[in-house]
């Protein structure tokens, strides 16, 4: 549905990009994950408190990993950068809550990590929010967009169905972060889907199937579904676009990219912000205008002359 397909080979599937993901943990053996995770914490209290280990003891982390990166073995699914690299940062519990501290921390190492040939961060995913707009954690995340990190959070699950009355949940409803509504296959709103001022695009998020513990695979809904189909995208278009520009980007420049390669359905700006995520866009609009962009021959024109002249 968002076309990554359409630019894998440009953007050789996310390859040397990597992934934050702040979320529940991650089944580090699952078959369509386990090539993928390039390291990872521990900021619960799980398994003893201990750093090193990030399983998922929830699900709900393996199955937004799956959608950035699962390698699709031969029962799997595909993610959107197959190739890209997961850092997997466990903020969350096996209840699936866990504290404002715990993902201040977990954004900050993200933010701070060195991988052991010095890979840094691309992109931290958030799949979650709550209602209290805390002072630390806004720093945390415009600290981490000030050293060309892209953040992406899910806008939340309150929604009412109505776009005109707006649901905040943070740190999603934070300008410098990426918000990301849901979508059906439909191209339609998802009624949870919150709305609010400081949506920046959507993307499905309705039966989404996925990886999840024991090696299995799921069907989840939710804004936490849509957000990891950005993350994996931003990696695609970081590699197409500093290959065509042939230097690095900045975050802010990323974004416009991530934005150029949206389509509006129809909704409030409000709900759907820029429109839902098609990552084939750019090449369709190309090959739509090329009768206007290509250059005409010297033979054309004349030509052309000679017509009017009569």
């Amino acid at each position: 549905m968002i076309q990554a397909p359409a630019i894998w080979d440009a953007a050789q599937k996310g390859k040397d990009r990597v992934i934050a993901i702040v979320d529940t943990g991650c089944q580090i053996d699952h078959p369509d994950l386990q090539s993928r995770i390039i390291d990872g914490r521990n900021f619960t209290k799980d398994f003893g408190g201990a750093k090193d280990r990030f399983d998922d003891n929830n699900g709900h982390g393996t199955h937004v990993a799956g959608t950035i990166a699962a390698v699709g073995g031969a029962k799997g699914v595909k993610g959107v950068a197959p190739d890209s690299k997961l850092l997997i940062v466990k903020v969350l519990n096996g209840a699936g809550s866990g504290s404002y501290q715990s993902i201040i921390e977990g954004i900050r190492y993200a933010t701070d990590w060195k991988g052991p040939n010095g890979e840094r961060v691309n992109v931290i995913s958030m799949s979650l929010g709550g209602p209290s707009n805390l002072p630390e954690l806004h720093e945390a995340i415009k600290d981490a967009v000030n050293q060309n990190i892209s953040v992406v959070c899910a806008a939340g699950n309150e929604g009412d169905a109505r776009e005109d009355t707006p649901e905040f949940a943070y740190p999603g409803a934070y300008n410098e972060v990426i918000e990301v509504g849901a979508a059906s296959f439909q191209r339609t709103l998802a009624p949870f889907s919150n709305t609010n001022n400081e949506i920046d695009l959507i993307a499905p998020g309705v039966n989404i199937l996925s990886t999840y513990p024991g090696g299995e695979y799921a069907v989840l809904s939710g804004t936490s579904m849509a957000t990891p189909h950005v993350s994996g995208a931003l990696a695609l278009i970081m590699n197409v676009s500093e290959s065509e520009f042939k230097r690095s980007l900045s975050e802010a420049e990323i974004y416009a990219q991530l934005i150029r390669r949206t389509i509006p359905m129809g909704s409030t700006k409000q709900a759907e912000g820029n429109g839902l995520l098609a990552l084939g866009i750019i090449k369709q609009l190309e090959s739509l205008f090329s009768i206007y962009t290509t250059t005409w021959n010297k033979q054309e024109v004349k030509n052309e002359e000679a017509t009017k002249s009569k």
